[in-house]
């Protein structure tokens, strides 16, 4: 299992910092939001990709219904370049509490599922590198291949996709691609944390229905204990131990507050026994 960490918001500098925080503790993955108006992300990605050196570094999430592709498509491969081949997208529909209305944009979840994933299709596409078409309900594009600009990851940047566990039609888009982070819901519908026994039950659907062969990441959210490394890592052993590849501390809210936040970081990741 690998483990990374939430940068749970501050100013650009303070963000950039942290992330330099995170790699120098031992940590595997720095990821930040993609937000409608704030911090860029990928502003925040490229400072980071030039001052680490080992760190996957990746957005938490991006809803790719409210970008267009191709600009996407650049700002991933331009931090994969200069990463030297380290980044990540993570992709879902977004949260709409986060300023979606405010800015006019899509709303309906059917249409942010179908400009998902044409906006999926696409950064492949331009990822390729080479002339293609792509005549979509919503996107009309005509590429002669000019400008190619390829990922250092082969074939493409590493995808990772929200998917609503044991759905089978949600459980589709992150099947096609690198990744899940899977959610799930108990019995009243609300959203649910996975234990240890969904997750082999997850690992075995993957293993039964996705067709490629190629390395598919099992990541899962949460907060373990501040200042208690064993039972940080008490949290976290089932879950490896399972079948979960990647484990991210998602400290949004901290009671603590940044102090909080950085004593997590500076324990470093949960001492698991083996990890791989």
């Amino acid at each position: 299992m690998k483990f990374g960490f939430v940068v749970p918001g501050g100013d650009i500098d303070a963000q950039v910092a942290m992330g330099q925080s995170i790699e120098a503790a031992g940590w595997d993955g720095v990821f930040v939001a993609e937000l409608v108006y704030g911090v860029d992300a990928w502003v925040t990605l490229g400072a980071l990709a030039a001052t680490t050196k080992r760190i996957r570094l990746g957005t938490l999430l991006t809803p790719p219904s409210r970008r267009r592709p191709w600009t996407l498509a650049s700002q991933l491969v331009s931090v994969d370049r200069l990463s030297g081949g380290r980044a990540v997208i993570s992709v879902g529909l977004g949260a709409l509490d986060t300023g979606f209305a405010a800015v006019g944009e899509a709303t309906d979840r059917k249409e942010r599922a179908e400009l998902l994933d044409e906006s999926l299709d696409l950064l492949n596409l331009f990822q390729a590198g080479g002339p293609f078409q792509h005549h979509g309900h919503h996107h009309q594009v005509e590429w002669g291949g000019q400008w190619a600009l390829k990922p250092i990851q082969k074939p493409r940047v590493p995808v990772w996709s929200v998917g609503l566990w044991p759905n089978p039609r949600s459980m589709a888009r992150p099947l096609r691609f690198d990744g899940i982070l899977p959610a799930t819901r108990d019995a009243n519908g609300d959203h649910a944390a996975l234990t240890a026994d969904d997750v082999k039950a997850l690992v075995e659907y993957v293993a039964d229905h996705r067709e490629a062969t190629t390395p598919f990441d099992i990541v899962l959210e949460g907060v373990t204990p501040v200042g208690n490394p064993d039972a940080a890592a008490e949290v976290v052993r089932p879950l490896a131990d399972a079948g979960a590849t990647w484990w991210i501390e998602s400290m949004w809210q901290a009671p603590g507050g940044p102090e909080e936040v950085q004593a997590r970081i500076a324990d470093g990741p949960p001492p698991l026994n083996s990890r791989s």
